[in-house]
């Protein structure tokens, strides 16, 4: 026996990929271009909901430079808008390393470990998914408000 089909949002479904130099600069050029993408999808620049999709985009780019950089890679940025929702992915070629599924705030002290603490907090959903045919990506979901959604 086959589960019900769930009845789906009518809308439709927005979707950015690029791929960006493994550096600083090119992390910096994803916040940059995800949040020019979101203006251009009526996400306004400054809202509650443009600005967590910032600094998620933000955080996860920097990981992927600082921990899942692999020498003439690029990472991966995808970008999907569907009515209620924003979807962050973020990939990468270095599949050793993964995030914990569970984050922890670090020490006081400590002078790193908040990012995904930050994302964690930030995000309705998310997870860390294998690449094919190497790699990881790193899937934020944001839920976006009524009044965003409806655009």
């Amino acid at each position: 026996m086959q589960p019900p089909i769930t009845p789906q949002q009518a809308g439709t479904v927005r979707v950015f990929t690029q791929r960006f130099s493994s550096t600083p600069l090119g992390a910096r050029l994803a916040r940059h271009l995800a949040l020019h993408q979101l203006q251009a999808w009526d996400v306004p620049h400054g809202s509650d909901a443009s600005d967590a999709a910032a600094l998620v985009v933000a955080e996860l780019a920097a990981n992927a430079v600082t921990h899942g950089r692999v020498p003439g890679r690029d990472f991966e940025l995808r970008l999907t808008r569907t009515p209620g929702a924003l979807r962050i992915e973020v990939s990468d070629t270095r599949g050793e390393r993964r995030p914990p599924r569970h984050v922890t705030a670090p020490p006081d002290l400590a002078d790193s470990g908040r990012g995904l603490v930050l994302v964690a907090a930030l995000a309705d959903r998310w997870q860390v998914l294998d690449r094919v045919p190497v790699g990881k990506t790193v899937r934020v979901e944001l839920d976006l408000p009524e009044s965003a959604a409806a655009r």
